[in-house]
């Protein structure tokens, strides 16, 4: 492009965004290319933005695996290591918007943002967001002003730390919130307007090195405690999403010390706005019982980013004590 001055790598991994009508089924499917989302765009090739394109995967976001992040991840670090961007935008379904955006804040070295878009209207619908989405997205992966941000999720014009943001409606344009924070930014005119600074970044961690499994398990009024028995000895680590700050019927305290003892047991809450506190209630089964036996606090994670936090440390191979220095300095 004559006249760029700044240069953003695409990726596009399919979703709503890049989807079509299927003529046999009569519903949407992934079948656009990066490209031909990128040509939907009024306006984009005249912002001074040298676009480099690489179609990734052509997938629904919930099907996407630790293995396409991985192998994703590492396509990014060679992009921005080679010096060739200024900045990543990635295009994905999204309904793992939330939890792509923060796999790879857990695994980025770089300064050069990474940003996460997708769309909430398919192409085939009137007043498909994907255009506007992915437009807000460049700019914001070519704005300076998000260097050191890590990666960042936009979309509705928002901009959201992936520490925080949460999927939080299914259908609405403007489903992407981050509760108890906000956006950190919004993109006006072409340019990234702050709000507020990106929240501290935990270190970057190490590739994995082993295959292992995370469970999430999801407290509910009358549970008995049977199926969370059935945890014992088929996962690696388990996050508990609990009531409230961090509590659980009385009936599933023994059962949750015992898994304790065996494996990293992470307790979260279940309401995704918040944090679970760690000395207030003292009843069995609330969350000082509970880190008492053994349990470790998720700060103010939510139980899908606990789990890929777990995932990611138990996957390098880290010991407990690693484990819980890491998510105790979520709350320093």
């Amino acid at each position: 492009m004559v006249g760029a001055t700044r240069t953003v790598a695409v990726y596009s991994l399919g979703g709503t965004i890049a989807m079509t009508a299927d003529p046999v089924t009569g519903g949407v499917v992934p079948a656009l290319s990066a490209h031909d989302l990128l040509a939907a765009i009024p306006g984009l090739d005249e912002r001074g933005i040298e676009l480099r394109v690489r179609d990734f995967r052509r997938v629904p976001g919930a099907s996407l695996t630790f293995d396409d992040l991985t192998e994703l991840g590492g396509a990014i670090d060679k992009t921005l290591d080679g010096g060739d961007a200024d900045g990543i935008v990635i295009t994905q379904g999204t309904d793992t918007i939330e939890e792509t955006a923060f796999f790879l804040d857990l695994r980025h070295g770089h300064d050069q943002p990474v940003v996460v878009t997708g769309a909430m209207r398919n192409p085939t619908m009137a007043g498909p967001d994907g255009p506007a989405n992915l437009y807000a997205a460049v700019i914001a992966a070519a704005d300076p002003r998000l260097r050191g941000a890590g990666a960042l999720v936009v979309l509705n014009d928002e901009v959201h730390a992936a520490r925080h943001v949460r999927k939080a409606h299914t259908t609405s344009p403007a489903a992407f919130t981050s509760p108890g924070a906000g956006p950190i930014g919004r993109v006006t005119e072409d340019l990234v307007r702050l709000v507020s600074p990106p929240p501290r970044r935990l270190g970057v961690l190490k590739p994995p090195s082993r295959e292992v499994r995370v469970g999430l398990y999801t407290v509910s009024l009358g549970d008995d405690g049977t199926l969370l028995a059935m945890w014992d000895g088929r996962c690696d680590g388990l996050v508990v999403a609990a009531f409230g700050v961090g509590h659980v019927p009385q009936r599933l305290v023994e059962t949750l010390e015992h898994l304790a003892s065996r494996i990293p047991v992470v307790l979260a809450s279940r309401i995704g706005n918040g944090p679970v506190l760690t000395g207030t209630y003292g009843f069995p089964g609330s969350e000082k019982d509970l880190i008492g036996r053994g349990l470790i606090p998720a700060s103010d994670l939510g139980p899908y980013q606990a789990r890929l936090l777990l995932h990611a440390l138990l996957a390098q191979e880290s010991d407990r004590k690693t484990i819980v220095e890491t998510f105790t300095a979520l709350s320093n």
